[in-house]
């Protein structure tokens, strides 16, 4: 059976998989190029990270039978058109959760502390000690508000409770009294969220409703000097209405991980603003990462070889017999 790693991918991560995969039972070929990967017509397993898989790579792998997402998102595959054909599409759900929330929380502390503001001030020649003295903020009492409580979300609540912050949450799927209570987490409805956080972080997927969740009315509704982290899916946030509020002041600054414009532009304004900060989409990229990824992706390839059940199936609901 011939199993595709598509995409570019922590070191050794072809020669660990090699290892968890049976030669026996696997061919295993890389592909890293946007260019081989469009040419690739047979694969039967394929695993992703950067590349997408709609439904013209589905029909042109004729013989696909499953797709493993690196990753807990699935938004780049197409799983209605991969479940209508029969084939799986899995996730790998919690295995970058401590890398995200580590992100999420260095975004909030290097936007509350001025961090870019005083590293281009520096370079500009001005030693700005007392420059942004009563514009930073640490996280110490301030309101974390989660917008999704999911593995990602409840990590990020008991980090920030380590520099002292609060934390509530709203979520469609609401945790149970223990989990709140575990996570030290009430529930709190959207629109409280919006207007009582000192720092909102989204931890949900991008989908038809999360589209916008948070928009030029959202943001006008929130405190004085907020702080928008988005470490999940650009879209989520409108980020040209979260640029105006930011400039205009009302904002103190957003984080972000997931944009709308993937990739920016040098002249994007996004990227104008010390008070944004921006990294590329690099919340579970870790060198250290494919430690918890590749023994998940690698017992889910061999259950279904096997004919076992596969555990982190998705798109169950599209498929037919399964």
């Amino acid at each position: 059976m011939k199993v595709v790693l598509a995409g570019k991918y922590p070191a050794r991560t072809f020669e660990t998989l090699r290892e968890l995969l049976p030669e026996s039972q696997f061919e295993l070929e890389a592909v890293d190029t946007p260019e081989a990967y469009d040419a690739m017509t047979d694969a039967e397993i394929m695993i992703l990270r950067i590349f997408k898989a709609p439904a013209e790579v589905i029909e042109r792998n004729k013989n696909l039978k499953m797709i493993l997402r690196w990753g807990a998102g699935y938004d780049s595959v197409d799983i209605q058109a991969a479940g209508e054909r029969g084939i799986l599409v899995t996730n790998t759900p919690g295995a970058n959760a401590g890398a995200v929330a580590e992100l999420a929380v260095m975004l909030m502390l290097a936007v509350g502390r001025k961090l870019l503001c005083h590293h281009e001030s520096l370079r500009q020649g001005e030693w700005s000690k007392n420059t942004f003295l009563n514009s930073s903020y640490s996280l110490n009492n301030k309101i974390v508000g989660i917008i999704g409580a999911g593995n990602i979300g409840r990590q990020v609540a008991k980090r920030v409770q380590a520099f002292g912050a609060k934390t509530q949450y709203y979520d469609e799927f609401k945790l149970t009294p223990a989990m709140e209570t575990e996570f030290s987490l009430p529930y709190v409805t959207f629109e409280e969220l919006i207007k009582t956080s000192d720092i909102i972080t989204l931890h949900i997927p991008l989908t038809d409703q999360t589209k916008h969740i948070i928009g030029a009315k959202e943001l006008e509704r929130m405190k004085p000097g907020a702080i928008v982290i988005n470490t999940a899916r650009g879209g989520l946030v409108d980020d040209c209405a979260l640029a105006a509020a930011v400039r205009d002041g009302r904002l103190r600054g957003a984080g972000l991980d997931g944009v709308e414009r993937e990739p920016l532009s040098p002249d994007d304004e996004l990227l104008q603003d010390p008070n944004i900060i921006v990294t590329p989409h690099v919340g579970g990229g870790t060198a250290d990462i494919g430690d918890v990824i590749l023994p998940m992706l690698a017992q889910d390839i061999r259950d279904f070889a096997d004919g076992n059940d596969v555990k982190h199936v998705v798109n169950r609901e599209y498929l037919s017999g399964k």
